[in-house]
């Protein structure tokens, strides 16, 4: 394999362990105390073997696996014996651990934005590495980098040496991120929820491609994610985490078809069942359009004359009455929330938009004022969403104010009120929002959304960056909320086992065409056009 060093350590001919890890305990300083956040984990990982770590938020996988190559900073005291090719890696020397981070183990984290340099071209990033740990520069390193995004899929990588990471989809800079990964020829690629933030057609093509990898290069891999529908599909053992203990581990098939813990059972089980609630024969249309478009001008020369359009949405017919979802599915930059924004007046848009039968898409931003209240969202990253300097009783509140529906009424009882409603414990109004989980943040956005009473809410991605259990509340709460008020959703996702749960109708959106809808059975049990089956296909592959 190119870029491999002689001499190195093999595994040991007793266990034949890439990676052993043995009663490991993790604990940060904070104020004079040590809070426990792993609690004696022990697991091995064998050549060419992928070893999945899963658990909810907090339960400790993150921090084992940086604990491999002990980068949890000053303030975090480990115990115990986590050996790489029988090297002890706790207490190791820096100049150690340095020679193997990014060049023995590497990593692949779940944000490549957060990752990758915004400032640098991809050429620069890669022959970085290249330059430290093999001492490869120009033509060499650049063949090498060629070689290396074209392993990972990246088409014309020539034409795309000179890019930065915000000229590449999601996708391409995930695959960025392997070739990064794999440059030095590692032993053991470690993969923090590498895929969470992806459409379902390219997460499987991820999926697809490090099992591809894993064969061809003779890796082993630590697998952390949350999701156990991919689990199932990448792994050959299963840790099942919690409160920072392992609690029971064993091959997939076994951990899948025979689980022995109550919190194994519960992950498993935890999944968005049942259909949405009919709607009324009789319920009002709520918002409705009729061949939107939203098209966005390209503009060239010195005189930045109109060359062209993006065409963000091209001619969206749809409407939505009282108590009724429609879910709107299709990969990133397919359209949707563009759509969504379009129809809450937020950005500009050719066409009717109908809110309660008046057609509001000419309306001043003075005369809309009175409606905004009855038009809300709930966005998908809570926590970036919520001021970090105001309580929740502030967040929650706010909207009364500036709507003017809180004269004459105590402010403080109907935040109460709303945040039992949405299943929060009215005294922690008081607190930060840092000081919440992120399923407890999604709760504190709709109840932001809901004190106002509105008629029509967007519900943008409001699950994906929440752990599976924490998906089920949320979309239980959401539709008694639906089912109590008589809530219109317009219902933004990948994720089309969240979709199936929560919609009526259905909405498939590419490149900013509409090129499928109907209602959720017929979306899923006789879809029409193949981009839909196949988002489908990727959505259930390996389910049982």
């Amino acid at each position: 394999m190119p870029g491999r060093e002689q001499g190195r350590a093999t595994p040991s001919p007793d266990t034949g362990a890439v990676l052993a890890v043995r009663d490991l305990k993790i604990g940060f300083r904070q104020e004079g105390q040590v809070t426990p956040a792993v609690k004696g984990v022990s697991f091995h990982i064998d050549k060419g073997e992928t070893v999945a770590l899963v658990g909810e938020s907090g339960s400790g996988k993150s921090v084992t696996a940086l604990s491999t190559v002990q980068l949890l900073g000053d303030a975090a005291r480990v115990e115990g014996s986590v050996k790489y090719l029988n090297r002890e890696m706790v207490g190791a020397p820096e100049k150690v651990l340095r020679d193997i981070r990014g060049n023995d183990i590497s990593f692949i984290f779940q944000e490549p934005m957060t990752s990758l340099n915004p400032l640098h071209t991809l050429e620069k990033q890669l022959g970085e590495s290249l330059a430290l740990h093999q001492g490869l520069t120009g033509d060499k390193a650049r063949a090498r980098i060629v070689e290396l995004l074209t392993r990972v899929g990246i088409r014309d990588p020539e034409t795309r040496l000179a890019d930065y990471p915000h000229q590449l989809s999601g996708g391409q800079r995930q695959r960025v991120m392997i070739a990064m990964a794999l440059a030095n020829g590692p032993d053991l690629l470690i993969a923090d929820e590498p895929t969470t933030a992806l459409d379902v057609t390219i997460q499987a093509q991820i999926l697809e491609l490090l099992a591809e990898l894993k064969a061809a290069e003779g890796l082993s891999m630590l697998f952390i994610s949350h999701d156990l529908n991919i689990v199932r599909r990448i792994a050959d053992r299963v840790c099942v985490m919690k409160d920072g203990q392992i609690v029971e581990q064993g091959p997939v098939e076994q951990i899948f078809a025979n689980p022995q813990h109550e919190y194994t059972r519960m992950l498993l089980a935890a999944e968005p069942s049942g259909l949405a609630d009919p709607v009324p024969a009789d319920a009002e249309t709520m918002v409705a359009t009729k061949d939107l478009k939203v098209w966005f001008p390209i503009k060239r020369g010195l005189m930045r004359r109109v060359v062209g359009h993006v065409k963000a949405v091209n001619g969206a017919t749809l409407s939505v009455r009282a108590g009724e979802t429609l879910g709107i599915v299709g990969e990133s930059g397919s359209g949707k929330t563009t759509l969504a924004l379009a129809i809450m007046r937020l950005i500009q848009s050719d066409g009717p938009i109908l809110f309660l039968g008046q057609d509001i898409a000419g309306w001043t931003s003075k005369k809309l004022r009175h409606l905004r209240r009855d038009m809300q969202i709930v966005f998908q990253d809570p926590f970036g969403s919520l001021s970090p300097r105001m309580t929740v009783e502030q967040i929650i509140a706010e909207g009364l104010g500036v709507h003017g529906i809180d004269k004459g009424q105590d402010r403080r009882k109907l935040v109460a009120e709303i945040m039992a409603e949405v299943g929060l414990k009215p005294e922690t109004m008081h607190r930060y929002p840092h000081e919440f989980s992120g399923g407890q943040r999604q709760r504190i956005a709709i109840a932001r959304a809901m004190i106002l009473r509105p008629k029509v809410v967007v519900l943008d991605e409001p699950t994906s960056a929440l752990d599976m259990t924490v998906q089920v509340q949320i979309v239980d709460l959401l539709r008694r909320l639906q089912q109590k008020y008589g809530l219109a959703f317009l219902f933004i996702s990948h994720d089309l086992r969240v979709v199936r749960a929560m919609s009526h109708k259905i909405m498939v959106m590419r490149a900013g065409e509409v090129i499928e809808q109907g209602t959720t059975a017929e979306i899923f049990d006789s879809p029409k056009d193949l981009y839909t089956r196949a988002l489908l296909n990727a959505a259930f592959a390996g389910a049982e």
